[in-house]
Formats: C-alpha cells, structure tokens, sequence
C-alpha cells in the first residue's frame, strides 16, 4: 500500500468512533489535508475540464464551484438534481454540471463530508470510465479530521419506487449497504447482481476500477442525441453484439458493479451518510435520484443521528453473483 494510502487509512481509524469500525462508522467529519487537482475531456461534450479539490470547513458539504463562472456554486444535493438519463447532472439558477457521479461516488465511499471541488467546464473529466482515477487523487489529497461530529442520516421506515420492470426500494439497517442487479440481453453481461458493505476499503478494492459500458448498435444513437462525444475505448467498455470491440474486463461482473458504483454517486446527493440497505432491481440515474428526492420529502422515514455503528454489523462486506449468461 502506498505510504499517503497508509496515512490516510490511520487518520480514518483515528476518527473511528468504536475499535475496529469500518470507515462508514465515522464519528467525526473529515475533509481533505490539502488541494490536488486532475484534468481530462468529459464523455458527453467532449469539452477538456479541469477539476480541483479543496478543503472545506465542518457542516459545509460537498460543493461545485464553476471557477469559469465567478465561483458559482452548486451544493451537491438533491434539491440540485438536473437531467439524469445518461449521466447524472446538477443545476442551480441555470447554471450546469454534468457527470457528476463517480467522483460523487469516491468522496461519499472514502467519507469526505466537506470538499470544495472547482471546476472550469460545465462537465467533470470522464478519465478512464471508473471512480479509480478520483481514488488516485484522493490517496493524493490526504484525509483530515475536523472538529464536528458527523451526522447520519439513518432509515426508519422503507421507500419504494418502481416504473415498469425497474424498481428502487431503501430500508432500515445499521450500516451503508447497496445491491444492485441488472440483467441485459448480451453474452457477456446476462443477470448479474453485486451487494456491498460501502466503506472506502470496500469501495477501493471491489467497485472503483469498474468503468461504464456502451453498446456498438448505440453509439450513432446516442451520439445523434449530442451525448458521448468524448467517448472512446480509453474511457469506456465497448461491447459488440456478440463480445467486446477491445480489451478485456476487470471484473466478470464488471457491469453490476459498475451500476452500483453509480448508485452510490447518486446517493451522495442525499448530503448526509446513509445508515440503510439501497436495493436497485434494473434502475438507473434517473430512478436512483427520484429515490433521492422522494426520500428527502418524507422526513417520517428517516432520523438524523450522530451514532456510529457496532463493528461486528459490518463483517460480512462483499456478496456478488456469476454472471448469468441471457440466451
């Protein structure tokens, strides 16, 4: 493990409320040690950004700062959500971001509660497809503890919202749980389910090197559609109809845990860490952040508490399916 990896793995333990916690059992909240900064295209508008991270105080959030645009900012919240289909977009006062979930997905994992992220284009980098990269810059940025106790947002009382086949449901549990299960008519993906325990081990290990996927019979759809201009092999797994265009996977199921990677950048907008177990049968951005919104407007369904989470709760972490290869 690389040394700032340790560093940042003992500052996480030091904040731990309760010996052997997993990370999602933070006591206090925690921003970044310093400012790091990373660049590429975004996967839509193929436009070049430039990301930068920045500590923030206690109780301030994750916050967008368009710097092209005098530092407008944007909360990363659900009141905040935009258009959602292929990407999950913010928007406040008119004012746009896109892309937004893997980098989303590594803070709310590695449990950054308060970062300014600066940015100097409407959509965020896509790098390699995965929240990997974002990973990388957070081993970089170094963890700090803060002075303020983290607050949880804990589920009392379950949600569900389904639309067709595809359902969404979140439900009481004593520690931040996602399962996510897809099934697409392709050789390669079939049905294929991943459960996990979200804790920045967790989260590093199983699911952040997991990248998006496309299909070849989609690309001149969605590209008509002005969507995936940035796309290309180097961020994106590209699938024929009978195999992959190039390359090889990461994972088997590299797919289901991409979507759960995904889930949980969508969850972030919640704007607190979750204590639940988020169950997702074929959603996508759009169901994840109705999810969102409607959990936001029920206040009976949840609590907001300060408590941590007994240790043993969390022993079992990782539960994935073989894929299931579709006919």
């Amino acid at each position: 493990m690389p040394s700032q990896a340790i560093d940042n793995a003992r500052i996480i333990a030091k904040a731990l409320g309760i010996q052997g916690a997993t990370s999602n059992t933070l006591s206090y909240q925690l921003s970044i040690q310093r400012s790091v900064e990373t660049e590429g295209v975004g996967l839509h508008t193929a436009v070049r950004s430039r990301i930068r991270l920045v500590p923030a105080p206690p109780d301030t959030g994750i916050v967008f700062r368009r710097v092209d645009l005098d530092n407008f900012e944007i909360e990363a919240h659900g009141r905040n959500v935009a258009r959602v289909s292929y990407a999950t977009s913010l928007m406040k006062n008119g004012v746009l971001l896109s892309t937004t979930e893997h980098l989303l997905a590594a803070l709310y994992s590695c449990g950054i509660d308060n970062v300014y992220v600066e940015i100097n284009a409407l959509e965020l980098p896509i790098l390699d497809g995965s929240a990997q990269p974002f990973m990388d810059l957070l081993d970089r940025a170094g963890i700090r503890q803060l002075r303020r106790r983290r607050r949880y947002l804990k589920v009392v009382k379950p949600l569900e919202i389904s639309e067709g086949g595809r359902r969404i449901g979140i439900y009481p549990a004593d520690e931040f749980r996602v399962r996510c299960y897809i099934d697409f008519p392709h050789p390669m993906i079939g049905q294929q389910e991943t459960e996990i325990v979200v804790t920045r081990e967790t989260f590093s290990r199983e699911l952040a090197p997991a990248r998006t996927f496309t299909f070849t019979e989609d690309i001149d759809r969605l590209r008509a559609m002005g969507l995936i201009r940035g796309g290309s092999l180097e961020n994106a797994i590209v699938l024929t109809p009978d195999g992959l265009l190039e390359g090889s996977l990461r994972f088997p199921n590299e797919f289901s845990r991409h979507k759960a990677l995904d889930l949980i950048g969508d969850l972030a907008l919640i704007g607190l860490p979750l204590q639940a177990l988020v169950v997702a049968h074929k959603a996508g951005h759009a169901l994840h952040t109705r999810l969102v919104s409607k959990l936001l407007a029920e206040p009976s369904h949840w609590i907001e508490t300060t408590e941590t989470v007994p240790a043993e709760s969390s022993a079992r972490t990782v539960r994935e399916t073989s894929p299931v290869h579709a006919d």
